[in-house]
């Protein structure tokens, strides 16, 4: 009588199967994590952005008719740094100069020219616009920048930036006071 000890080949082959189906699975939702957490950081970096301009519009004036120049599609190109620059505590700025000074710095926020790795731009949100539309005291804000992947377009009749079914946006309703 023969005692045979150990596996058969069949066995290891049917556990290494069984293995590397779940090392597969495990790089797979590995990449969907990154994918979504690429997601959500853009999805907060636009609301962040959005509250920002929000905020820089209640410090500047209570005035509509100089609330009303903020009105928009900003980021699809670089505004010009204005001649006044009203970044210190030392510069007296008027509101329009204020004006100027917010429209260029939330510009550079949404195309992320305000961050740098060497010499290239690493921040902001991808192929971002931002539209801001004042009407007495109700401001609307409305962002939209690509995402990675292809879903329904995430703004479907919204005329601030371009279809695609890979658009995503987010809209801030608020009122100024």
């Amino acid at each position: 009588m023969v005692n045979h000890r150990g596996m058969t080949f069949i066995e290891v082959l049917v556990a290494l199967f069984i293995m590397v189906t779940g090392i597969l699975g495990a790089v797979a939702m590995q990449s969907v994590a990154k994918q979504g957490s690429f997601d959500a950081m853009q999805r907060s970096l636009a609301s962040s952005l959005a509250q920002d301009i929000i905020e820089r519009m209640r410090s500047n004036s209570a005035d509509a008719a100089v609330l009303n120049t903020y009105n928009g599609t900003y980021g699809d190109v670089a505004l010009t740094e204005p001649d006044t620059r009203c970044n210190n505590p030392a510069a007296i700025c008027t509101s329009a100069q204020m004006v100027t000074n917010d429209l260029f710095e939330w510009s550079q926020a949404l195309r992320g020219a305000d961050a740098f790795e060497g010499t290239n731009n690493r921040g902001g949100l991808v192929n971002a616009r931002g539209c801001i539309t004042h009407n007495a005291q109700a401001v609307a804000i409305v962002i939209s920048w690509e995402g990675r992947t292809k879903t329904s377009d995430g703004a479907a009749g919204s005329s601030c930036g371009s279809a695609s079914d890979k658009r995503r946006q987010i809209t801030l309703n608020a009122f100024l006071f």
